[in-house]
């Protein structure tokens, strides 16, 4: 029953997480007005606003204008319940998985407004930062101390990377949006896991930029949102990162 009420639980937060992804950037109240076609404006009705069925069922288009609906609806729909059900298997339904929970949302919100606006906004990176540091003092394996230690770690890696790019290039290299959002990581991961995301997301990143050099024909001065690939790098280290780091160390182990 417990699996069965995040499934359905991630599903309706899924769609909610499409309204802020949709509208935050825009600068649109999150509330009004009610669910609509951005195309022709007609209200959605309750019976095409079912997460992931209705996608299906219309076939990725308005009922009424037939305009495409963009396929982000139906990722996040999709992948808010998969990855609250990875972490109820990990963690149980406990204090800590309520918080993750929290912390993965502000992830999926943060990877797809960087990834279509290149934009990381402080009202979701600052809010999950107090959240997080909040949080510490009720978490046995993270202390206050250890949290703004992560936040320092993982944004001042950044900052540094920042600082010699525009020293060497005298222009910007990233943006401090990026800064923000690994504050927010590292107060909730500690500094090993904020920088095992980072390693993560670059390496990631590198790859993926290679790819649209090779078939995108970009050049080396395309900005690549970092904040895409920091999120599902924050996610791993939160959910796999310490064992993948026990792993590591012990390949170094003599016997």
């Amino acid at each position: 029953m417990e699996t069965i009420a995040v499934i359905l639980f991630g599903l309706v937060w899924g769609s909610f997480l499409n309204v802020v992804i949709y509208r935050l950037p825009r600068g649109k109240s999150l509330a009004l007005p009610p669910s609509h076609c951005p195309r022709c404006s007609r209200p959605i009705k309750f019976y095409d606003n079912i997460p992931v069925l209705s996608y299906l069922l219309l076939k990725g288009r308005c009922r009424y204008c037939r305009t495409r609906i963009p396929l982000t609806y139906f990722l996040v729909e999709l992948l808010t319940p998969l990855a609250l059900i990875l972490l109820h298997i990990r963690l149980g339904l406990d204090l800590h998985f309520f918080a993750s929970g929290v912390f993965t949302s502000a992830l999926i919100v943060l990877a797809f407004i960087d990834y279509y606006h290149q934009l990381l906004p402080d009202a979701v990176t600052l809010p999950t930062l107090l959240l997080s540091l909040g949080y510490s003092f009720f978490r046995p394996d993270l202390s206050i101390l250890q949290a703004l230690l992560g936040a320092g770690v993982g944004a001042g890696f950044l900052l540094l990377v920042y600082g010699v790019y525009y020293m060497l290039r005298k222009k910007e290299g990233m943006g401090l949006g990026d800064v923000t959002m690994m504050l927010m990581i590292g107060a909730f991961l500690g500094w090993k896991l904020a920088f095992f995301t980072l390693i993560l997301a670059s390496l990631v990143g590198a790859l993926a930029g290679m790819l649209f050099i090779l078939f995108r024909k970009k050049d080396l001065q395309y900005a690549l949102p970092f904040g895409t690939f920091l999120a599902p790098g924050a996610y791993i280290a939160l959910i796999w990162g310490q064992q993948i780091i026990d792993a590591y160390l012990r390949m170094f182990q003599t016997p």
